[in-house]
């Protein structure tokens, strides 16, 4: 009577150039598979030349058959066949993978004490809709969820690998990777550092104002740290300059978005009204930016020297959950109290041309820019978002 083919556990995933595949079967030697007889001969091989002292004693499957499972690509199907403990113990497991498209016939694998780990290379560099020419998926084969990305998180890998190498290669051309890598942790640390402390300074001086005088602290914040604030602010271009030219990884929209509203609401609705100056909404806005960049800031130095605090990690990407929408808040209210300022004063106000002549208000731009100020918080607040999904995971989804 026939033994029945017994098949293993088998998972997948992809990548745009490539296949990956986890067969769940421990302790494969493909030495089982051959007849006593060799197998005998091979291992007494084996330890011949260990002990005639041979470093590297040949171990492939053609050479000894240790370690090895009977894997190829003909036709484009996927053969495997290995003895090792799977889900019917120790046995001889096989199966066939017809695939869906044209790929390279020669896969590379790895063995490990728990599973075999099989890379094939895609033909062509393209997302399959699924793994095998048959539409039913095989009872055996299931998604690698460990590995398993979306099409467009799978665009976004691809896309940052080859600005990576492409980075690399303009280092290359331009000097020592080494070198010029630690020129550029050295700098980015050194800017971090100077806004961390910049930042720490305004936090701590607002807070122990507060403790000391209470409110009565809310309506001279501006006097007491706006030459500060400035200059993080103005430093805060460099950010955004980096972000453009590719010394960060840092998407530019964000960070433009910030610095522009940032400023905006520092130097023209804040900075040019005396009246704005003396107004509690002032404290809020400058302390609820503090607190977001004392948490950043540290991150990011730690990033340069290839450190990883959790407890700085999980508050860099959490804090903001809540600030970030009470700062843009804020940001609103002093927009709002500004209003009937600058139609007061008729500041930044104009008059066009003849023969038009209307009067163009400031205020006017600034309840445009109210509306602004969501739509970059909506931004914002979606790719600080999905850095944070980033970097704890998210839910797996079923994949069929």
């Amino acid at each position: 009577m026939e033994n029945q083919v017994l098949t293993p556990h088998v998972y997948w995933a992809q990548r745009h150039r490539e296949l990956y595949l986890r067969v769940e079967l421990s302790d494969v030697q493909g030495l089982a598979l051959l007849p006593r007889l060799e197998c005998s001969s091979v291992i007494i091989a084996h330890c011949s030349l260990e002990l005639l002292g041979l470093s590297n004693p040949p171990t492939s499957a053609s050479q000894v058959g240790l370690q090895n499972p009977a894997i190829s690509i003909t036709e484009n199907v996927l053969h495997f066949k290995a003895q090792g403990h799977g889900a019917k113990g120790d046995n001889v497991y096989e199966f066939h993978l017809e695939f869906l498209e044209l790929v390279k016939p020669e896969p590379i694998y790895k063995l490990t004490q728990r599973q075999v780990n099989i890379t094939v290379q895609k033909k062509v560099s393209q997302w399959w809709e699924r793994l095998t020419k048959q539409e039913k998926r095989p009872l055996f084969l299931a998604p690698d969820f460990d590995r398993w990305l979306d099409e467009s998180d799978a665009e976004m890998e691809l896309r940052a690998k080859e600005e990576e190498r492409l980075n690399k290669l303009r280092l290359e051309s331009e000097g020592s990777p080494e070198t010029l890598a630690n020129l550029r942790k050295g700098y980015l640390f050194m800017y971090n550092l100077v806004q961390f402390l910049g930042f720490s300074w305004i936090f701590v001086n607002l807070t122990v104002r507060f403790c000391i005088l209470g409110k009565e602290s809310f309506y001279d914040t501006f006097h007491t740290v706006a030459d500060m604030m400035y200059f993080c602010q103005m430093l805060a271009v460099v950010e955004t300059i980096n972000a453009a030219i590719g010394v960060t990884s840092s998407p530019l929209l964000p960070s433009l978005i910030q610095l522009l509203g940032r400023n905006f609401i520092l130097f023209i609705v804040i900075g040019t009204m005396e009246e704005m100056q003396n107004k509690a909404v002032v404290f809020f806005v400058f302390y609820l930016w503090s607190i977001v960049e004392i948490f950043r800031y540290p991150f990011y130095m730690l990033t340069c020297v290839d450190m990883d605090w959790k407890v700085v990690t999980w508050l860099r990407y959490t804090v903001w959950i809540p600030v970030y929408p009470l700062g843009c808040l804020a940001e609103a209210v002093s927009v709002i109290q500004s209003i009937p300022i600058f139609n007061e004063t008729g500041r930044f106000s104009f008059t066009l041309p003849y023969p038009v002549k209307i009067k163009v208000r400031f205020s006017f731009f600034l309840q445009i820019y109210l509306i602004m100020i969501f739509l970059g918080l909506y931004i914002n607040f979606r790719h600080l978002y999905k850095q944070r999904r980033r970097r704890y995971g998210q839910k797996k989804k079923k994949v069929t």
